[in-house]
């Protein structure tokens, strides 16, 4: 089968396309002939060296696909040879064909094309586990996301407004602002042009938000605990300016906050398995009556894995790139 090699670790141009030997199912998993991949910017910091596999998992790059069962292994009864499917991935999604955890997959919502499936798992998944369960966010809370424009913002704010909530979202240009309030965000806040905590502070009459999903670090961290409410939730899922901080952690004892978060990846089957399961019954029926949608921003062949990147790179994204596996050039 073909697949996108990474040689070496370093910039986009490492990436190329090569083949190597179909993979078996094992017990419990399926085989996926893959449609498309989602790139990430896990598959980025991968590539760079800065994000290896964890032990067991494929070491090729990629972590969501949709695609046919073509081959399921033992004790697998949730799906069936020539099911439509999108699932998360513990790596190996850029090549044609992935072993993947049977718990781990979830039928195509109806409506979707196999490319905007390929955008959903690992934002839904990511959301659901960090948003819903760490978060606890609930109907008529206000919950704030960082990076709105982002797959993972995209995909919050639709998810997070179709279940109730009030959201607030960060972005870094009035046309990423406008793509937030289009997506269902209540307020969007340009943070090169405004100070986000004073703006939330006067749009929730000085009550702050109840669920704050940051992947920003660095000085966000203290001001994220600033705009919290009382008995408030901040949730970290990446650091892009960085994981340390000055933090005043009296406001932490006062308004009884709660500070949390996660990486998927290392979780085991079984977790990823609760995840699915709590999308499949909460999330799915919001895709199917289209209050979620992914955002698919740009569609690569293969051969433009490369070019992917560097798009995931140049944080001028609304919404996901999707690498289309089937492409003959």
């Amino acid at each position: 089968m073909r697949y996108i090699a990474m040689r070496e670790a370093g910039q986009a141009d490492v990436l190329q396309v090569d083949t190597i030997e179909s993979p078996t199912p094992g017990a419990g998993e399926v085989l996926i002939e893959v449609a498309y991949a989602g790139v990430n910017r896990p598959d980025v910091f991968q590539r760079l060296g800065a994000y290896p596999p964890p032990p067991g998992a494929s070491p090729i790059l990629g972590l969501e696909v949709s695609g046919t069962v073509v081959e399921v292994g033992r004790d697998v009864s949730a799906f069936a040879i020539g099911d439509s499917v999108c699932a998360l991935t513990n790596g190996g999604a850029y090549a044609e064909r992935v072993v993947v955890d049977a718990g781990q997959c979830l039928p195509v919502p109806k409506g979707l094309s196999m490319a905007e499936a390929a955008a959903l798992p690992e934002t839904c998944f990511t959301v659901w586990s960090n948003v819903f369960d760490r978060g606890g966010l609930k109907a008529g809370e206000t919950f704030l996301v960082h990076g709105g424009a982002s797959g993972i913002g995209t995909t919050a704010i639709q998810m997070a407004k179709g279940l109730g909530a009030t959201v607030i979202a960060t972005a870094s240009s009035t046309e990423k602002c406008q793509a937030c309030l289009k997506l269902g965000a209540d307020l969007a806040i340009n943070y090169h042009t405004d100070d986000y905590v004073a703006v939330i502070r006067d749009f929730t009459e000085q009550r702050g938000v109840d669920v704050v999903l940051d992947m920003v670090g660095g000085d966000y961290i203290d001001r994220n605990i600033q705009v919290a409410a009382m008995d408030g939730r901040v949730v970290s899922i990446a650091f892009l300016r960085g994981p340390k901080a000055e933090v005043n952690f009296m406001p932490v004892m006062l308004k009884r906050l709660t500070l949390t978060g996660s990486t998927l990846r290392p979780q085991s089957p079984a977790a990823k398995a609760r995840i699915a399961d709590d999308l499949r019954q909460h999330v799915w029926s919001l895709i199917e009556a289209g209050k979620l949608k992914p955002q698919v921003a740009k569609v690569f062949s293969l051969y433009e894995a490369a070019a992917a990147h560097q798009m995931m790179e140049s944080n001028s994204l609304i919404g996901k790139v999707v690498l289309d596996m089937k492409a003959e050039s």
